[in-house]
């Protein structure tokens, strides 16, 4: 598994590395090939056995959405919760979404053991239990993913564009990306036999696409200072470009601007679509609650979604809030530049949230 998309079908593989103008790294491209060449035949019969026992969508229990702008304190709750019951994406199936019936099982212990200590863009552990976002599974089953601008950073917003917005993609593509979307959630749901719980902050710019493809989905929206997210995205990008990418990255490449164009765009498009929403299907919670009373936010979500269970998880949750507490969390710098950029181009969520205004930088 020389790189993410070493669990791909070969047919996306072969787009998504047709649309890149040349390949840099070479090594992990002939890794990649190896891998989705040398699964081709455990991926296709999978494909058949699988096919026959997955679930309509109708017949799935309704997903529960937790969404976000990246860096926003998803992944904490998301961890959380998925101690509460629910079906989630594992590391084996975000990988290898394709073969997780089959080949991920028999080479589990192998797979298991390439695992990082930590992510690299935050070091929060991870096990082989450790829920994980779908977008990894979506970018190797979909030539439609966020994560494509990020392995080939020459077209980087073009392609960032198309993953999150679906700019310049036809009617057809983006049926395509729901079959494939709605497809993965039916083998989740094959898999795991829970209520899937499922994090993703690309969706956070299309939930009323999500409702469409799930009637009854329940939402979860955690905002955090735009300030604070700002300053995490710069070394969100910086890692995973240095980690993933398969071209070199230009030095043109402007990724303040990129971040303060796709946070405006996004939340504006969440905010258009979830107007006049409410409980039992969505709530909305800050990550400072989820950060200093993380119980009592918990507890505010179930009794929103009018989820049950909380009485019997609540143990599991707080034996993990333990077990973490001695975790540093990164910190970041705000600079007066970071603090001027976000001020004047997220300055409406900062208002909408009721942050303070930002604090001018000392020095």
């Amino acid at each position: 598994m020389a790189h993410p998309l070493s669990g791909a079908d070969i047919g996306t593989l072969r787009r998504v590395m047709g649309q890149a103008d040349r390949i840099d790294r070479r090594g992990r491209a002939l890794g990649i090939w190896a891998s989705v060449l040398g699964r081709l035949p455990f991926t296709t019969l999978e494909c058949i056995l699988a096919g026959r026992h997955l679930p309509k969508v109708e017949e799935m229990a309704p997903p529960i959405f937790i969404l976000g702008h990246w860096r926003s304190g998803t992944t904490h709750l998301y961890n959380i919760m998925s101690l509460g019951g629910f079906g989630y994406v594992s590391p084996l199936a975000a990988g290898l979404p394709w073969d997780m019936f089959g080949l991920a099982r028999v080479l589990r212990p192998l797979l298991e053991r390439q695992l990082p200590e930590g992510r690299f863009i935050d070091n929060i552990p991870v096990t082989p239990t450790s829920p994980q976002e779908d977008e990894i599974a979506i970018a190797n089953m979909s030539p439609l993913s966020f994560y494509h601008g990020i392995y080939f950073p020459r077209d980087f917003d073009r392609l960032i564009d198309r993953g999150l917005f679906f700019d310049g993609c036809s009617a057809g593509e983006i049926e395509g990306w729901e079959r494939r979307f709605t497809y993965l959630m039916r083998r989740l749901a094959l898999h795991q036999g829970k209520q899937p719980l499922i994090k993703n902050p690309v969706y956070t710019g299309r939930p009323a696409q999500l409702r469409r493809l799930f009637p009854g989905a329940k939402f979860i929206h955690v905002h955090r200072n735009p300030v604070d997210v700002f300053v995490s995205m710069q070394n969100f990008y910086s890692k995973l470009l240095d980690e993933m990418a398969l071209q070199d990255v230009p030095d043109n490449l402007d990724v303040d601007a990129t971040i303060l164009r796709v946070y405006a765009r996004m939340m504006a498009a969440f905010e258009e679509q979830t107007q006049g929403w409410g409980g039992p299907d969505f709530v909305e919670l800050p990550y400072d609650l989820l950060d200093r009373e993380p119980m009592s936010a918990l507890e505010q979500i179930y009794e929103g979604l009018a989820l049950p269970g909380f009485d019997e998880a609540a143990p599991r949750f707080q034996a993990y809030l333990d077990s973490i507490s001695g975790f540093q969390k990164n910190i970041f710098r705000r600079d007066q530049a970071a603090q001027d950029l976000v001020d004047r181009h997220l300055g409406h969520w900062v208002e909408k949230w009721g942050y303070p205004a930002p604090a001018r930088a000392q020095g």
